[in-house]
């Protein structure tokens, strides 16, 4: 012995020697689960699956025999017995072997977990249970793996420790975000908890977007899924705005400074004209499936069956049943090569009604099935409708209400409230919002900013934003009169989309503008007038916002008020620092 290898007191110690290298080491190869087999794993494959299709044939054939022969089935020989025997055997092996992969991933994960830590002051240092030494090169001598940059974690106390475990399993995957109000119950702690956890996931704050104050409960399954706040948008008052002989004060939800300043200017002109006046002359939402047959002569067939007037009163019944006042109007249609696009019209009431009509088409597409049985239905909407999109169906044809909107300004009030003179309006109307918007290929755009107006309103009573597309479809009309010392200004608008039930309607702050304009939910004396009256609002507002920005541009002060309402005063250099 060398005499390192003895202590003070004469005892030897006992070292490991350890290989220099783990590439020096060549563990044995993991079992495998067929080793078990008698025979190598193709080869008795082959023989049970050969044994179980053969002995199925067999006893198939043989009950067959006693089928015929009116033999009991249970009376059996002892060759079949033991080709029972054999199909029962032969069926466990297969169910086995296809669940070999599984025995196998089973058994090198147990092979895997045999090794384990020795010796607590040498973390490379490693011995399996056969007591063979592995060493690892030191960690310092592995090049580390580049990893992307977590997100700060931002961490806000939460009410409960319930809570903060709810908050772990959402950010790991295993609760579903979206199931949340369903497994607490309580919509507001849910929005709570999902912000936490969207929080800690993305590692960004959402500081500044309000959570109290807001009924959540109101939202579940209809407005909004996965909330984590609300956003603020202010609402403005434009008015009066005299129409019809009615005085209404408009709410108007919007971010953009001197909106609300320049319409309420142009309620001030028509109100001191003696008012505008308003007609609906159309009212029926539309929706359009496209269905497809094997030939074009076979959708020409049912578009002529769905045009005969003589099959309207059936079709009407049908498409009638799904609703109190959904009542069917028309159909167009039109070809496409052996597909056909059904335009279907009707009123819906104070809805604003896609839901209804799309039920009503439903009703008509199952009762056509038995007439048409080649037809095959590829969309309940195939986009003639037309919704939510710019299209020349909803400018020519209509889509919700068909509103126009006129006044005549007198000379005294054009001067003194809106700053320019009759003719200077007329010729910027006839310029802007006819040649240019022709030159520019406008489709439903003859307008100055309508959508600005209907944006603003429809955001304020809940209406859905997004078919501010065709209800903004506008043209603004302008002319001399009184010996050119007046002037009568219109808004044709065919296809506002609005209603006062369903949808953001019946949430608290939509709903108190509902109330301002005194149109809130249905109608009790007359179905659809509340929503037909607040169409009229919205065109009536349009006209007065047409009025103020074409005067504003005729006098060039366009850009004087946006510089003055619609930029910030504040010191921005102090705010940000």
């Amino acid at each position: 012995r060398s005499p390192s290898s003895q202590d003070g007191g004469g005892h030897h110690l006992h070292q490991k020697r350890l290989p220099p290298s783990i590439d020096n080491i060549s563990p044995p190869p993991p079992p495998k689960a067929s080793d078990a087999l008698p025979l190598p794993l193709y080869l008795t494959n082959a023989i049970f699956f050969t044994l179980f299709f053969s002995v199925a044939y067999y006893l198939l054939y043989r009950w067959r025999d006693k089928i015929r022969n009116s033999t009991p089935l249970h009376v059996v020989t002892f060759p079949e017995i033991a080709a029972i025997i054999s199909l029962t055997a032969s069926f466990i092996y297969l169910l086995g072997f296809f669940g070999i992969d599984f025995v196998q991933s089973f058994i090198t994960r147990s092979s895997h977990d045999a090794w384990e830590l020795e010796g607590s002051d040498n973390p490379n240092f490693l011995i399996n249970k056969d007591q063979r030494p592995v060493t690892f090169p030191p960690a310092a001598s592995i090049d580390p793996i580049p990893k992307l940059p977590n997100p700060e974690t931002i961490i806000t106390p939460l009410a409960s420790v319930e809570d903060e475990e709810i908050v772990k399993s959402v950010t790991e995957g295993t609760l579903p975000s979206y199931s949340l109000e369903t497994k607490l119950g309580d919509c507001k702690r849910a929005v709570v908890i999902r912000r936490e956890a969207l929080q800690r996931t993305t590692g960004r704050s959402l500081e500044g977007l309000p959570i109290e104050g807001f009924d959540y409960d109101s939202i579940l399954g209809q407005c909004c899924e996965m909330p984590v706040g609300y956003v603020q948008i202010p609402v403005g008052i434009a008015g009066p705005l005299s129409l019809n002989g009615m005085e209404y004060m408009v709410p108007m939800a919007t971010t953009e400074g001197c909106l609300v300043a320049s319409t309420n200017r142009g309620c001030k002109a028509i109100y001191a004209s003696g008012g505008a006046s308003s007609v609906l002359y159309a009212d029926g939402m539309t929706r359009a499936p496209v269905v497809r047959f094997e030939t074009a002569k076979r959708a020409s067939e049912l578009k002529l069956f769905l045009e005969d007037p003589d099959n309207f009163d059936t079709l009407s019944i049908v498409f009638n049943r799904s609703s109190r006042f959904g009542r069917l109007q028309g159909i167009q249609c039109a070809m496409a090569g052996k597909n056909l696009y059904i335009r279907f019209k009707c009123s819906t009431g104070d809805a604003m009604g896609m839901n209804m009509v799309s039920k009503g088409v439903q009703n008509v597409l199952d009762f056509l099935q038995a007439d048409f049985p080649d037809m095959e239905v590829i969309g309940i909407s195939g986009n003639y409708c037309s919704d939510k999109k710019p299209a020349a169906v909803n400018w020519i044809g209509g889509r919700g209400k068909s509103v126009v909107c006129e006044a005549i300004i007198k000379e005294e009030i054009i001067k003194k409230v809106l700053k320019t003179s009759v003719a200077s309006l007329v010729e910027l109307n006839m310029l802007k919002n006819l040649a240019g918007s022709a030159i520019a290929g406008a489709l439903g755009g003859f307008n100055a900013h309508a959508s600005n107006i209907v944006s603003a309103i429809f955001i304020a009573t809940g209406q859905d934003p997004a078919q501010n597309v065709e209800s903004s479809n506008c043209i603004t009309m302008m002319e001399a009169v009184n010996d050119g010392k007046d002037l009568h200004i219109s808004v044709t608008m065919p296809s506002i989309e609005v209603g006062t039930v369903g949808g953001g309607t019946q949430l608290a702050s939509q709903s108190a503008c509902l109330n301002l304009l005194g149109v809130k939910g249905a109608s009790r004396e007359s179905a659809g007038s509340n929503s037909v009256l607040l169409a009229n609002i919205v065109a009536g507002s349009v006209l007065a916002g047409e009025l103020s920005l074409m005067a504003a541009i005729a006098q060039g002060q366009l850009v004087k008020s946006h510089m003055k309402y619609n930029r910030s005063s504040k010191d921005l250099s102090t705010v940000a620092s």
